[in-house]
């Protein structure tokens, strides 16, 4: 990518501590205990000034839920939510309405996420209205800007969302996202409902959104040649928990969690041929996030999986400098 960013791990511009989301159920074991589903079950991670981070999974395995509830858009069940030094989980409501200017999110479905019944314009200059930015004039002006900016012709301002294409629309969600200058800005599944040469141009206008305004993205997606194209480091998320996160370069040349190394191989190339061999293709359906395998939570899909992975938790650690996993036998892949 063109944007340079801070590779100190101590100069990041979020920083997420054991994040759980667990949403309640009415079900209990055997035990009576009550069953929650894990949607996010300790998940730690820092964006950096100017980074892209990438999230990656298959589906069900947490990564919108980690998304939106690192806004606070759904309360976390535990941990801490740091934005530029301010611990986001001690802000009241109308603390945290006020720091939301800086921190913007874009949804997956680019129609279902824009209201039917207000014009693009209105829905581009809702957020200033929200937030009480400017007067009227100023709101018509920026969002004029805005539309420029993200390629979208200022005489369709009347019109509304059913009246665009899909990559019209989900450049209309980009303005709404930048009307307020945010600093970090999350990209949940953003290109997945577009075809793939509107999925090139809404990328490319990501990213020359983030060398202009400095922006810090985090970028969901299952779509791993999507998230090689734009992220610095990738985080690879399965059943709620952290796998395996390094730099990108890392993830897709030299994979060190089972996992990820199945998730790659699942990447078909022009020729047809697979990445690795063929016992890494992974098996099966996730599990249940209420009641996740015991030991490590990817033992039952895993081809290398030993007697102690069905038992104990493989501690997340550092394998290699700015590398880590969470599997007992990540060496053996060195």
């Amino acid at each position: 990518m063109g944007v340079e960013y801070v590779k100190s791990k101590e100069d990041a511009i979020f920083k997420v501590r054991n994040l759980k989301q667990w949403f309640n159920t009415d079900k209990k074991d055997e035990n009576g205990n009550k069953l929650y589903v894990k949607a996010v079950d300790g998940v730690t991670f820092d964006v950096r000034y100017g980074e892209t981070l990438g999230i990656v999974g298959e589906s069900g395995c947490g990564k919108s839920t980690l998304g939106r509830t690192a806004l606070r858009l759904i309360e976390p069940t535990e941990g801490e939510i740091i934005f530029q030094g301010k611990n986001l989980m001690s802000l009241s409501k109308n603390e945290m309405r006020s720091i939301r200017k800086e921190l913007q999110i874009m949804f997956q479905d680019p129609y279902a996420s824009l209201n039917p019944r207000m014009t693009i314009g209105d829905i581009i200059a809702e957020p200033m209205d929200i937030q009480k930015v400017g007067d009227r004039k100023y709101r018509l002006k920026r969002t004029i800007e805005l539309m420029k900016l993200c390629g979208l012709d200022p005489s369709y301002i009347r019109r509304y969302p059913h009246e665009f294409s899909g990559g019209q629309r989900q450049r209309i969600g980009i303005a709404r996202a930048m009307a307020l200058n945010p600093k970090l800005l999350v990209c949940d599944e953003p290109v997945s409902a577009l075809d793939v040469s509107i999925q090139s141009q809404v990328l490319n206008l990501l990213m020359d959104l983030q060398e202009e305004f400095r922006l810090s993205l985090l970028f969901i997606s299952h779509d791993l040649s999507v998230v090689n194209h734009i992220s610095n480091r990738v985080m690879v998320m399965y059943l709620g928990k952290t796998m395996e996160f390094a730099e990108k370069e890392e993830i897709f040349n030299r994979p060190l969690h089972p996992y990820t190394r199945a998730l790659l191989n699942a990447i078909p190339s022009i020729d047809g041929d697979i990445n690795l061999q063929s016992d890494q293709l992974l098996q099966g359906d996730i599990p249940s996030p209420i009641n996740p395998p015991k030991g490590c939570v990817f033992h039952t899909r895993c081809p290398y999986c030993q007697e102690r992975c069905k038992s104990e938790k493989p501690e997340y650690r550092e394998i290699l400098p700015d590398h880590n996993i969470a599997c007992h036998y990540g060496e053996k892949f060195i």
